[in-house]
């Protein structure tokens, strides 16, 4: 049975990338495996890296010290922070390797990240190790910015913005960093293929989420059946 490694779960935000891992962490695990090609799997999400950042420089304010990463409104103060979220996700990764060689023999990685602006998809993938690359399909997720916009306003739970499913942006945070995006230029629009990463060809497909499918398990479940279903014949077809 084939079975994914490690999938780049990408997207803007409040695409349906959390949502899609929600419905997963529900399935029965065989069932996971044999319709979704997805093994017990581990999350890295590098939000939880972004809010670590916001949360951290609020401390170093409250406790009389400079801030280093943000400004007093969570806006970046070099955005090549961007790419030093991957870096944090890939060393996660590998130490995972490190601690379980065999660790990708009985499960699959999922890593979950949104890019936009001038550190876009392109440049978050130069961040990858090989470890990763070799492994890695990319699955993304695809809307509209103005989809994005609806559904991060829609999302905004001000108690649990700390949270993966119910975190959002202001507006102008969203126009800054995401309004922008590269991947119809990486993709070549096409839905499904391989992208060149530093010498690799990586596998891709692409789910279109807008007529939103992610609310409802039925539609979510088919379309996620063909996508994954798509990127192992990639595999095969790249092996």
């Amino acid at each position: 049975m084939e079975k994914l490694d490690v999938i780049l779960l990408i997207g803007r935000p409040a695409a349906g990338k959390s949502e899609t891992i929600d419905f997963l962490k529900h399935l029965p695990g065989e069932k996971r495996l044999q319709e979704y090609h997805i093994a017990p799997f581990d999350e890295l999400d590098d939000f939880l890296y972004v809010w670590q950042t916001f949360e951290d420089d609020n401390i170093r304010e409250h406790m009389g010290l400079p801030r280093r990463d943000t400004d007093t409104n969570l806006y970046f103060l070099d955005d090549r922070i961007w790419d030093f979220f991957i870096e944090r996700i890939d060393l996660d990764f590998r130490k995972k390797l490190a601690r379980d060689p065999l660790f990708l023999e009985r499960h699959t990685v999922l890593m979950e990240f949104a890019r936009g602006g001038t550190h876009g998809f392109e440049s978050a993938f130069q961040h990858l190790s090989d470890d990763v690359l070799a492994r890695a399909a990319i699955l993304y997720i695809d809307v509209s910015f103005e989809e994005s916009l609806r559904k991060n306003r829609r999302r905004y739970r001000p108690e649990e913005a700390d949270s993966i499913l119910y975190h959002s942006l202001e507006d102008a945070k969203m126009e800054r960093y995401y309004k922008e995006n590269d991947w119809e230029r990486l993709s070549e629009g096409r839905d499904d293929g391989f992208i060149a990463v530093k010498g690799r060809h990586v596998p891709f497909a692409v789910f279109h989420n807008e007529l939103e499918k992610t609310l409802d398990p039925e539609p979510l479940g088919a379309a996620l059946r063909d996508v994954t279903g798509r990127l192992v014949n990639l595999f095969i077809h790249k092996g």
